[in-house]
């Protein structure tokens, strides 16, 4: 069953004020580091380095109470940040969440939401430790994560490709786009098609994939948020490389292929533009990591082609579209 919706009723967050709607979130997510002006982290392992990273869901932007839940953008918000840790090599091992609502938002939608960004947080491994809110004309989710970097190796930046390394990617490559495709033409999804739905809605990534990769030997990598062309586009253009893409390893399953036709729409334009799926994607000399699948090659010519032709779209999100 998809779940869809924001809570209408209870408490609103300017009948509550600040001080409880941050108790709440503080059940929500119970943490011990969390309600200080500071959470105090344990120092990093020797040899070690921080990771930070950031993102922002805007109401109407990014989503509408139409198509999730506060629980479910909560696990999103969270998702998309310890992505952007793991495609670094790192793991992350904290989070924070800063929220931003109109004062008539409904109490449950925080606690929902926090706890949603308290669900991701405990499967990597993590906690939520602290943040703000705020009032504000529209719903705003940023969650900060921090990870950490162990050992020597270079972290997975995205100037790491040389060519002759095998390109690798762990996760679903279109179902994102597929399932908010779904979710906004209005029509009655079909239960077999659910599984696009639910990865738009929470991003499937498994925690510790790219530690694994750099464990093995990765050199750079990337999350697919963006849209595959663009984001495997960025480290072809840091890199000075060229990308030569598999057709047979990326096409659409047949799931994407039915939701194509239930819509009418080429599912190759979710595959090549969607972005949101958080695949990680790299580069790594030998065979693909545990977790990972092989799906293309690095080369000496610039640009990114499929079947060694140039792809025909480039689409992808664009923040100020």
């Amino acid at each position: 069953m998809i779940e869809k919706g924001f809570p209408t009723g209870g408490p609103t967050l300017g009948e509550a004020g600040e001080r409880e709607v941050i108790r709440v979130i503080r059940r929500a997510a119970p943490s011990a580091l969390n309600g200080d002006d500071a959470a105090v982290l344990t120092a990093s392992a020797p040899n070690s380095r921080v990771v930070a990273g950031t993102d922002m869901l805007v109401e109407g932007r990014h989503f509408t109470p139409e198509t999730t839940t506060p629980r479910l953008l909560g696990q999103k918000a969270a998702v998309q940040n310890f992505a952007d840790i793991e495609a670094m090599g790192a793991r992350p091992i904290a989070a924070l969440l800063a929220v931003s609502a109109p004062k008539h938002t409904p109490v449950a939608v925080i606690e929902q939401l926090a706890g949603g960004v308290g669900e991701a947080a405990q499967r990597f491994g993590c906690e939520l430790v602290g943040g703000d809110v705020t009032a504000g004309e529209y719903i705003v989710v940023s969650v900060t994560a921090i990870g950490s970097l162990g050992g020597n190796r270079d972290a997975l930046r995205l100037d790491r490709a040389r060519p002759g390394l095998r390109v690798v990617a762990h996760g679903r490559i279109g179902y994102s786009a597929a399932g908010l495709a779904l979710l906004q033409s209005g029509v009655e999804i079909p239960e077999d098609l659910e599984p696009l739905v639910r990865a738009h809605q929470v991003p499937d990534i498994e925690p510790g994939r790219g530690v694994v990769a750099r464990a093995a030997g990765a050199t750079a990598m990337t999350d697919n948020s963006d849209g595959l062309i663009r984001d495997i586009g960025a480290i072809a253009e840091h890199s000075a490389v060229g990308i030569e893409l598999s057709s047979v390893a990326i096409a659409p399953d047949a799931l994407m292929v039915r939701a194509g036709k239930l819509l009418g729409v080429d599912p190759w334009e979710w595959v090549l533009g969607g972005g949101e799926d958080h695949t990680l994607i790299g580069t790594i000399e030998g065979s693909a990591p545990v977790g990972f699948r092989s799906i293309g090659t690095v080369s000496r010519k610039a640009g990114v082609r499929i079947d060694g032709a140039a792809p025909n779209t480039s689409s992808g999100w664009e923040s100020f579209a």
